[in-house]
């Protein structure tokens, strides 16, 4: 066995506690090296002691453990195990053919150690104040995105004086088209009926541009929005329809007509709110030169000093006023990774001290481990994912087996139930459109939705990608949603409404169900994964090919029927269109 492929750390997503029992333990080595792996475990105070003074367990434990997933060069082992006083030393056994290997924090041994101190990894105690836990809600959540400005004009009365004709033209950095509050009240039976329980709202906050992450006044409303009973209105509506409601808080930065950072800019050195910002030079001003740390190179988004007591104090007053007064379900933080984690762990304190069920997201592009280990986030929304079902789905630029490699990789990245709340998303506000991404070629945007709404975590729709609505980045991705019923694609539509309600209605479908990924066909070109849970079974066959194939059933489906048409299947094998999919129920 090669040894410089295993590895095991005692944190983060190797050890941890998935509740207050259970400890969840992995070990990683070479792929298609170790034939079966053991877990040594004891009590850490369980001794015996001889006459020679040697320290020994008591007793000794082995549990098999069970190969969790494959990524491209290693297999991931994962066991639970509830140790009866919530602490634990252990070590791990690999066995292959005739030879066996000990591991430990020490390194490999050929025999297990009688002296355990020293010698093995150490989980020293389950603390339930430790544990990651999220709103149990989000699960069976589908979430829809929303962009004020954009989804729908329902009171014309509050349009900016320079809106456009809903629809009119294309989308740019600055045009309006007076999207609002009662526009989406207006519309929630839309909402109902596609199968959405959450909402997630971009900024609603008053600002200067379209976009509203430039934000002017945390704690107002954009007028041309509606007003504080407007919204809630809407919220009481949306909590009537089973739909949860997410806002959007932008921490990192604020906008240039901040009235804090306007007093920076007319008083210089002697503004009061001088330290409230990361100012290089005095005086500020529009000169083409950027004095002062911004988002990204944005000279209109000026960067917050969060380790100011008083920054500090008023945003975290936003996140608990809109909880407190208005009862969200959410905060969305965006550019979550540039704000200090010391920031969000008080943030988190704060607002599950009002409400502990509040969902906590943070905008995080990348392996966001140091965030989500209970103390800061519930989730971070989950490009990764994305990514390479892009690649594969959209794009073709990898082979199936590498699509399985590296989404293998995005779920192994984080513990059990971090993943199960994870938001996962095809598109956004700050990407193409998904039809776009895809060439407008619709049998792929339906497979990337189908592996979208049958994946762990909690999927996200973008307004309007579920009518096939297209568009280039931003601003191009930020239509007018087209409600002229002839003007969508319906075909779209209906499939992901019964992606849904499938996601709903059965067990294995959704989160509850396992997701187990079979080995790409000897051509590389069709991805098919199981999900299970309990005695039910679902076999998802995705064929990335721009050709039709035949797929081999799996030789123990008995009383099979297709979830998409219902008809009862008897076949051995599974014809598929180019870029079609098959979706089998079986026990």
């Amino acid at each position: 066995m090669l040894k410089e492929a295993v590895y095991h750390r005692p944190k983060n997503n190797f050890a941890y506690a998935y509740d207050k029992d259970t400890l969840h333990i992995r070990l990683q080595t070479k792929k298609n090296d170790a034939e079966k792996v053991n877990l040594i475990w004891g009590d850490p105070f369980t001794w015996e002691q001889e006459s020679e003074g040697v320290w020994k367990w008591k007793s000794e434990e082995h549990i098999e453990m069970t190969l969790l997933g494959k990524t491209e060069l290693y297999d991931i082992w994962t066991v639970a195990v509830q140790p009866p006083h919530r602490r634990l030393k252990y070590g791990f056994e690999m066995i292959s053919g005739d030879q066996t290997l000990i591991y430990t924090e020490q390194g490999f041994l050929d025999k297990k150690p009688q002296d355990h101190n020293g010698y093995y990894f150490t989980f020293p105690y389950i603390n339930e104040e430790d544990i990651f836990t999220a709103p149990s809600w989000v699960k069976d959540t589908v979430w829809y995105q929303i962009f004020p400005e954009r989804f729908a004009n329902g009171d014309a009365a509050l349009n900016p004086k320079d809106a456009q004709p809903w629809g009119s033209t294309e989308p740019t950095a600055a045009n309006s088209f007076g999207g609002d509050f009662e526009g989406v009240i207006q519309n929630i039976d839309y909402l109902v009926k596609l199968g959405i329980t959450g909402i997630y709202f971009t900024p609603i906050f008053k600002a200067y541009s379209n976009h509203k992450y430039d934000t002017i006044d945390y704690l107002e409303i954009d007028p041309q929005f509606g007003d504080k009973e407007t919204f809630k209105r809407l919220i009481k509506v949306c909590h009537e329809n089973g739909i949860k409601v997410m806002l959007d808080a932008v921490f990192n930065h604020c906008g240039y007509e901040f009235p804090p950072f306007q007093d920076v800019v007319v008083n210089g050195e002697a503004s009061k709110y001088k330290d409230w910002f990361h100012i290089d030079q005095f005086p500020l001003k529009k000169d083409g030169k950027v004095h002062y740390e911004t988002f990204g190179f944005s000279e209109n988004m000026p960067k917050l000093r969060t380790g100011n007591p008083e920054v500090r104090e008023y945003l975290l007053e936003v996140g608990r006023y809109w909880v407190r007064e208005f009862g969200i379900d959410g905060w969305r933080l965006d550019v979550a990774n540039e704000v200090s984690h010391d920031f969000w762990r008080e943030f988190r304190k704060e607002i599950k001290a009002i409400d502990p069920e509040v969902y906590i997201l943070g905008e995080v592009w990348h392996d966001a481990m140091p965030w989500l280990q209970g103390d800061q986030f519930d989730a971070v929304m989950n490009y990764p994912y994305t990514s390479v079902a892009i690649d594969y789905f959209a794009h073709g630029k990898v082979t199936a087996s590498e699509f399985i490699n590296r989404t293998s990789e995005a779920l192994l990245m984080y513990p059990e139930q971090v993943s199960e709340v994870a938001f996962n998303l095809l598109g956004s506000h700050d990407t193409p459109r998904i039809a776009t991404v895809c060439g407008e070629n619709t049998d792929k945007v339906k497979q990337l939705f189908a592996f979208l709404l049958s994946s762990p975590g909690a999927p996200c729709i973008y307004y309007g990608d579920e009518i096939g609505m297209t568009g280039v980045m931003d601003p191009g991705c930020r239509k007018c949603m087209i409600w002229d019923e002839e003007k969508q694609d319906s075909e779209l539509l209906n499939f992901i409404s019964q992606m849904i309600d499938l996601r709903k209605n059965n067990a294995a479908f959704g989160n509850k169900g396992k997701i187990q990924f079979l080995e790409a066909g000897k051509k590389d070109e069709f991805v098919m994964y199981l999900k299970m849970y309990k005695d039910e079974k679902i076999l998802f066959i995705l064929n990335g090919a721009d050709h039709p194939i035949e797929v081999s059933l799996p030789k123990e489906m008995k009383k099979a029927a297709c979830l998409l048409t219902g008809r009862e299947i008897s076949a051995s094998t599974a014809a598929l269109e180019a870029h079609g999919l098959s979706i089998i129920s079986y026990k």
